[in-house]
Order: C-alpha cells, then structure tokens, then sequence
C-alpha cells in the first residue's frame, strides 16, 4: 500500500513539479497549475465517494489496481500538448488518487492493532509526500535534459509496473464474499451522510478540508514561488520541494508516533496545526533579504505540518467510525478533503491575480490553517465530556 501510495502521488504532483516548464509549452501563465491540481481532485472527491462502495465491490486489492491504472492512463494522456486533454488527463488523476485510500483503509484496519493504528496509517501516508518528493526530485531534471513529455511517461511505466505486481497479493486480499455489493446512490453518499450525522467526524473531516487546502497551495506553488520571486532554477527550487517532502514524510511517522503515545489524536493535530499557522505567516514574509537557509527552515517546517496531518487524521476516522464502516468513512471523510485540496490551489491563483504575489498570496493559506485549528478543538470538544 505504501508502494502504490507512492506512484499515485508522484502522478498527481508530477505537473506542479514542472510548472515553469508547462507553461512554457502551453502558453499560460504557471499560477494557471492551481487550476489543473483542482481539476485533479474534483475527480478525486468523486472517486473517493464512490470508494467505500467499489471496495466492498471488487475488494482492496483489484480497487488499488484500478487507481493505479487511472494513474497510468491519466500522465500518458497528459503528453498530448493540448488543454482540453490535459483537463481530461487530470480528471483521471484524481479519480485514480480518490480510490487509494479508502482501500488502503480496509486493509490496514483488518491487519493493524489498534493501538499502532495511528503509526501504521502514518507510515502508508508517508507515500504521499515520497510520491512528491520523488516527483520534485526526479521531473524537473528529465523535463530538463529530455523534455516534460518523458516525465509523464516514466511515472506511466511505474504504475503500470505495480498493477501487474499486485496482481499476485490480490488473490489473498480480495477473497471473495458471500455475493456481491451492487452499487447504488445511497451507497455512493452513504460515507458522506455518515460523516455529516457525527458531529465529531464531521469537525475533523472539516478541519481536513481546511489543512488539505493548504498541503496543496504549498505542494503547487512552492516551486513557482522560487523561481519566479527568489531567483531559484527550476532544479534548484524542485530540490527544496523535495526536502520539503521529505520533512512531511518523516512529520507523518512523528506526529502518528505521538498520537499513539499521547492517545489524543486531535490534541495532536491542533499542536501540528499551530506550527503550521506560524510557518505559513513566514513564508508571507520572505523577500529579497532571506538566506536560502531561512527560506529553506520556513518551508520544512511548513512541510512537516501542513504534509503531516493525513496518517493521525485518517486512523481517527477509521477509530471512530469502527471496522466494519473503515472503507466508507475513509471515502466519506475524504470527498471533504479533495473538497479543500479542490478549493485551496483555485482560491491561491485567484487572490494571486489581485495580488501578483505569491508570498503575499500564502496569508490565505494561513486562514485555512486558523480555521483548521478551530475545527479539530471542536471535534475534540464532541468527543470529551466537559470537566465541572
């Protein structure tokens, strides 16, 4: 699941890593990648209300096939240097990175103790930013020597790779049931009402729309920023996006460390939360002045909150909504965040415009993660009895 996790990231987050270069080829301007990203995670919030539902259909196994396959198929379709392609290259991204989850989520509550249940969740999750780590790492430099088409297709030959390997797990994962699941409109939205009825599942998966938006207005935009306003090649600032995934993988390990230590998953979240809130404000006010060293601490430490959340969040959800309904929350409570991840690039580039400055442009950002503090106090407060 970690594997797959990965290539499915690196596929979502291979175009930003290669914005400057995008938009060269298709005559647009670079903030238009915020566009493309919420495009990618509408089909993302469709896929993952549907991913309770295909799961308990076709098995985790076959489900983690099927998003892998929307992966490869998605980046191969993307090498055609035309919009309307690119659109639908984009939808099928996200519905590939929709269905990920909530079939990891199944797996992992049958397999994992509850007591590691945050740190396992934590450890899958860190597939998310390794897949943008290797994406920083690896797109810009074969966008560079050979051209950004050979970095789509490389990430193609990847998920095809890891459909063909899984194939041989999958008869052990996906046993087959007494009859099938049929799949129906109540089933499609019955993850989204069953998070809507707990005021608890509904605060945190609230909470997640917000952090979401700001993970991805940090994951589209960071390169963009360097280049176009710290004087960084387009190299030079994926590198900085790499060790900023990097600082996300290992705040995902650490923060579902401290939740299963702690026991108080959303205790843990609004102390992330807070560091996030105070690393997004920097970053609205580099300028000229800062070292790359200061630039460099501002965006880690941004990279271990605001990528850092998703393991804790997760294996609260599934916690809280029981083994039996794991796959169906999973997808309910993540058609919120695709929400977030859909709305945050989308409002960046649009304040942007006003502003025409993304350093400016990241106190939206800080909004999302205020509020995003509030929320998770609230989930907490439905959750705790009030002391006398």
């Amino acid at each position: 699941m970690l594997v797959a996790q990965t290539i499915v990231s690196m596929g979502t987050l291979t175009l930003p890593a290669i914005a400057p270069a995008l938009a060269r080829a298709f005559e647009v301007d670079a903030s238009a990648i915020g566009y493309q990203i919420s495009i990618v995670y509408a089909g993302a919030m469709a896929s993952a209300a549907l991913g309770g539902s295909v799961v308990q259909r076709i098995g985790a196994g076959r489900t983690t096939q099927t998003a892998l396959a929307a992966i490869a198929a998605g980046m191969a379709l993307g090498t055609s240097a035309n919009i309307a392609a690119l659109m639908i290259a984009s939808l099928l991204l996200g519905l590939g990175y929709g269905l990920s989850n909530p079939a990891a989520a199944e797996l992992l509550v049958r397999y994992t103790p509850a007591s590691r249940r945050n740190l396992i969740f934590s450890l899958k999750q860190t597939g998310v930013p390794l897949g943008g780590m290797a994406a920083a790492m690896v797109a810009p430099g074969i966008a560079s020597t050979f051209g950004w088409r050979a970095a789509l297709l490389l990430v193609t030959a990847l998920a095809i790779a890891m459909v063909v390997l899984l194939q041989f797990p999958r008869s052990r994962w996906d046993a087959p049931g007494d009859e099938p699941v049929p799949l129906s409109w109540a089933q499609v939205f019955g993850g989204i009402s069953l998070i809507w009825r707990e005021p608890s599942l509904r605060y945190l998966s609230l909470m997640a729309l917000c952090f979401a938006a700001v993970q991805l207005c940090l994951m589209t935009f960071t390169v963009t920023l360097l280049v176009a306003e710290s004087g960084y090649s387009l190299v030079r600032a994926g590198l900085v996006l790499s060790v900023v995934q990097f600082a996300g993988a290992i705040g995902r390990i650490a923060w579902g460390w401290a939740a299963d230590r702690t026991r108080s998953s959303t205790a843990v979240l609004i102390a992330l939360g807070a560091i996030m809130l105070a690393a997004t404000l920097a970053v609205t006010r580099i300028d000229a002045g800062w070292s790359a060293a200061s630039i460099l601490f501002v965006f880690v430490a941004m990279g271990s909150t605001a990528i850092g959340w998703n393991g804790v969040f997760l294996a609260e959800v599934a916690r809280l909504a029981s083994t039996s309904h794991a796959s169906t929350a999973t997808g309910g409570a993540l058609f919120f965040t695709f929400a977030g991840v859909l709305l945050g690039p989308s409002a960046f580039a649009a304040v942007y415009g006003r502003l025409q400055s993304y350093t400016g442009t990241f106190v939206v950002a800080a909004i999302l993660a205020a509020t995003g503090i509030g929320l998770a106090a609230l989930s907490r407060a439905y959750r705790t009895p009030p002391r006398n």
